[in-house]
């Protein structure tokens, strides 16, 4: 954490990774925001997955070991469970501690058959899955969420690339995509009227002052969020609000009035171009479906066998 905050604050422009929201505080404010009356993403998804979940485990087949990126409460995950067809094994993996040790104990309570393999990681690092007791027929990694916006397009073929390694030939990818829409409607997504969101992006400083003994005065950062139509993106920021310096050790870092750390991209895709970062990873599309307003969509990605 110390060398990539060092080495954001060092750029220009300034920069954070967002994967650094994700303390225990992050985590609890980010499913606040999932219920946030602006937050369309959530509830889009969460009709996607009711509606056509039979449909998605049937892709996934029977005996799956699911491997879900980004697990948090894995509430979402339930509903898929509730479907697959004897599951080899669920491997949870996510970067924070702590709720992923509660989730995956609730999951294990909640299916009892099911072998619960969690991993604490970053999920962008390469990752050793561990083992399941059980015959696995096909791995299935499961993205839900908007997530994969975070990632520059040639960033996130990178990242699928990786996944489809580790799915192997004949595996497969179940991700949530978010479409692009009226600026508008995203812009008041991440702006909420209840400021969850300015918190959650806030919350970043107060981890670093919290971690790494900075000194960051959170009070005199604000938290924008605009859209680039440009580049079909959503960027979170947190704006200095006078100049000031911030200390890491014996590094200094200098802020003018109105400088910003950028804090998180959100890419939004139309189908055809979230189908082309798919093709460019190597995986197939085979399945795509959309909620009944075109806000959101779920993917069904399949990595082919060598002779394909």
């Amino acid at each position: 954490m110390r060398a990539r905050v060092i080495a954001g604050l060092s750029r220009s422009p300034k920069e954070l990774p967002c994967k650094l929201f994700y303390d225990e505080r992050g985590s609890v404010l980010f499913e606040q925001i999932t219920h946030l009356e602006e937050y369309y993403l959530t509830r889009a998804e969460n009709s996607i997955m009711e509606a056509c979940a039979d449909e998605m485990a049937a892709l996934a087949g029977p005996e799956c070991m699911l491997i879900e990126y980004g697990s948090g409460n894995s509430l979402k995950t339930r509903v898929l469970l509730d479907r697959l067809i004897r599951p080899a094994a669920y491997v949870p993996i996510d970067i924070s501690h702590d709720q992923l040790m509660r989730s995956s104990a609730g999951i294990a309570a909640a299916y009892p058959g099911l072998e619960v393999l969690p991993v604490c990681a970053d999920y962008q690092d390469p990752i050793q899955l561990p083992a399941a007791t059980n015959p696995v027929a096909r791995r299935v990694g499961y993205f839900p969420g908007s997530t994969i916006g975070n990632f520059h397009p040639d960033e996130a073929v990178v990242f699928l690339e990786r996944i489809n390694r580790i799915c192997g030939p004949g595996g497969g990818l179940l991700i949530g995509v978010d479409l692009k829409k009226s600026p508008e409607v995203l812009l008041r997504a991440y702006n909420d009227r209840k400021g969850v969101t300015a918190e959650f992006n806030l919350n970043l400083l107060v981890r670093l002052n919290a971690e790494l003994d900075m000194d960051f005065r959170v009070s005199r950062f604000s938290h924008v969020a605009v859209y680039d139509p440009r580049a079909g993106r959503i960027e979170m920021h947190l704006i200095s609000l006078e100049d000031q310096t911030v200390r890491l050790d014996g590094w200094e870092f200098e802020f003018v009035t109105g400088e910003s750390i950028w804090t998180e991209s959100s890419y939004k895709f139309t189908l055809d171009e979230f189908a082309d970062i798919a093709t460019s990873s190597g995986f197939i599309a085979e399945k795509v479906w959309t909620d009944d307003d075109g806000l959101f969509s779920v993917h069904y990605l399949t990595a082919p066998y060598a002779h394909q």
